[in-house]
């Protein structure tokens, strides 16, 4: 389900963090942001567009895994566990994990917070006798879990390769403060994008009808509203690349001509070529995800892949 709200109420706060982020990469060589910022609203909204495309293999596949394979987890796990989903979104495939598992609780994080409660109603409606517990906030640091779940069993969930988005020195924090978070005697099902074909991975991240374009270019939109930038919004294109030396996926927003503008009143320019690294999707072969799971604090103990190898649900205890 995708949900509409007004997307253009302007902000009667600026998220300190969104700031210093922002005008912290912008002032590096080369410019950077973080994808973290991606997801307001409007953000939120494009990327649930993104998973529906036929480019975007990601959640197709991982919703077909859950499905065929999220009984064995609930077997695994056992039932009476609170499933704290991190970047819960609109949690589209989170019904058949809990369908499967007889949680005694849900819990789902996000920054997004308006987005977040639209998603706990919807899934509050469908699972009438759950108790649906959102959390506003960000997930990268531990998180504060609801007092009603405190003494339950923790399941973290993570799926759509969410954890590609990070080096993976970051990914590593992020592991170890979901572990914080989850407490002793956690589990964590997660999911990871794999190494495949170049022209697959492109076509995921740079899909014909342009949402993965207006999604990216909505970060702009995003600082001109929040931190009074004049960033001129034709100045700039969506680019998708392949770095192999890192096997990651790259977004850039290029400048297609020499542009200058400020955001909250510090002055930027750019080239035209020269582009702002807005996200990167690491992909991650079979060792490699058991390692950077380690290295996280998890010990990895059942995996399931599609029959093309092309995505992976690893699920994980603490270690």
């Amino acid at each position: 389900m995708l949900l509409t709200l007004d997307r253009d109420v302007p902000t009667t706060a600026v998220d300190p963090a969104f700031r210093r982020d922002i005008i912290d990469g912008l002032r590096q060589s080369p410019k950077r942001t973080s994808a973290r910022w991606f997801y307001d609203h409007r953000g939120s909204e494009l990327f649930e567009a993104i998973t529906d495309l036929p480019e975007y293999y990601p959640t197709r596949t991982e919703t077909a895994l859950l499905a065929a394979h999220c009984r064995e987890v609930g077997t695994l796990t056992g039932a009476g566990r609170a499933v704290i989903e991190f970047g819960a979104g609109s949690a589209i495939k989170t019904p058949h994990l809990l369908s499967a598992i007889a949680p005694g609780a849900y819990v789902p994080v996000d920054i997004s917070g308006d987005f977040l409660r639209e998603s706990s109603i919807v899934l509050a409606g469908q699972f009438p006798d759950l108790p649906v517990l959102p959390v506003e906030a960000d997930f990268t640091d531990a998180v504060t879990l609801p007092d009603a779940v405190r003494g339950m069993p923790k399941l973290g969930f993570f799926p759509g390769s969410t954890i590609g988005n990070m080096t993976p020195y970051e990914a590593v924090d992020l592991l170890r403060a979901m572990r914080a978070s989850l407490g002793d005697g956690a589990m964590l099902l997660i999911g990871m994008d794999r190494v495949k074909d170049e022209a697959v991975l492109v076509r995921a991240y740079d899909d014909a009808q342009g949402v993965t374009a207006a999604f990216n270019l909505n970060l702009l939109t995003r600082i001109n509203r929040e931190l009074h930038g004049t960033i001129p919004m034709d100045a700039f294109a969506h680019k998708a690349i392949w770095n192999d030396a890192a096997a990651r996926i790259e977004m850039h927003l290029v400048a297609t001509r020499s542009t200058a503008f400020t955001v909250d009143g510090v002055v930027f320019a750019l080239e035209e070529g020269e582009s702002i690294h807005t996200e990167n999707s690491h992909k991650y072969g079979p060792r490699d995800a058991r390692l950077l799971l380690r290295a996280g604090g998890w010990l990895p103990t059942h995996e399931w892949t599609d029959a093309g190898d092309q995505f992976a649900l690893m699920l994980a205890t603490v270690a």
